[in-house]
């Protein structure tokens, strides 16, 4: 049963979801006719309300998605489809401390401090104040936020790990960096997280995804993958079950990788195929013109 002061679903036969935080001076109006605050008050998730005019809306409880797809924007929006996969890849948790930079509208920093528990903390970093100030209003909104630092930092003057003001020497479990150039940000990264800890970037463009993999080969970062995620919803109808005619497609490229140190007898080690040979000479040339040195690596 909904208490006055929480965020409820009002569904109607028209197929029209709208949040509403449930205000006990305020009535709802609708094109069917006023909903009473009263009335949704006294009725249980999961069941029906009635208007004024006796028009019937859902009465639901707001999840996760509803909350993230439902702030105020004026970033670039992310889907829970990539929210899901980054939270599983970073480990975020209850006890776990993780980095974000930037927070953008705060849609994804809502989803951490949800995912993060009591015990957990999220510190998240935007160099733009209107994002920061809008990031905190969204975090207020959803109703999360109590194990969410905000910091309105631009990182490229480091994640304050030594500042006793934001990170206080504490280094973070794991990060999240969806930034235009992360390239730019990684020496700050590794030294702000644990050893061994895990990263991923968000980013649109293959020449970005291209930029940032060149990035990480020249620094002890190991580990790396790059995916897309897209989700084909199907027509719900037994007799007739196909795919619907539109989907949630391309987004974004995700890129993870691990802080991780590789010494030339772990590369000795590999196995490697004619293939993987091409591949590591390729590498190993790219590494020798990015130091200005000749590659003598023999395929």
């Amino acid at each position: 049963m909904p208490q006055f002061g929480d965020l409820v679903i009002l569904a109607s036969p028209r197929g029209k979801r709208h949040i509403y935080r449930l205000d006990p001076n305020q009535d709802i109006h609708t094109q069917d006719g006023v909903l009473r605050a009263a009335d949704i008050a006294a009725a249980e998730f999961g069941t029906e309300v009635r208007t004024a005019k006796n028009v019937p809306f859902r009465l639901e409880q707001p999840q996760l998605f509803d909350l993230v797809m439902g702030i105020k924007r004026q970033t670039q929006i992310m889907y829970p489809k990539d929210m899901g996969l980054i939270c599983f890849k970073l480990g975020v948790g209850n006890g776990r401390t993780i980095l974000e930079a930037g927070s953008g509208s705060g849609g994804f920093t809502i989803a951490l401090s949800w995912f993060s528990g009591p015990n957990g903390h999220v510190h998240t970093f935007e160099a733009r104040e209107e994002f920061h100030k809008l990031a905190k209003r969204n975090l207020d909104w959803a109703g999360v936020g109590q194990n969410v630092t905000l910091h309105h930092r631009d990182i490229s003057n480091g994640f304050g790990i030594d500042d006793p003001e934001i990170l206080n020497g504490q280094k973070g479990d794991a990060l999240f960096l969806d930034v235009r150039t992360p390239w730019e940000y990684l020496g700050h990264a590794r030294a702000a997280l644990k050893p061994g800890a895990p990263i991923a970037f968000l980013l649109p463009t293959v020449e970005q995804v291209s930029e940032l993999i060149h990035a990480l080969e020249l620094e002890p970062f190991e580990e790396t993958e790059v995916c897309e995620i897209l989700v084909r919803p199907w027509k719900v109808v037994p007799g007739r079950l196909r795919p619907n005619d539109r989907m949630a497609a391309h987004t974004a490229f995700l890129v993870f990788t691990r802080i991780q140190e590789r010494s030339a007898d772990w590369d000795a080690l590999i196995p490697l195929g004619t293939r993987e040979r091409k591949q590591e000479a390729a590498r190993q040339a790219r590494l020798a013109e990015a130091r200005g040195e000749e590659c003598d690596y023999e395929v």
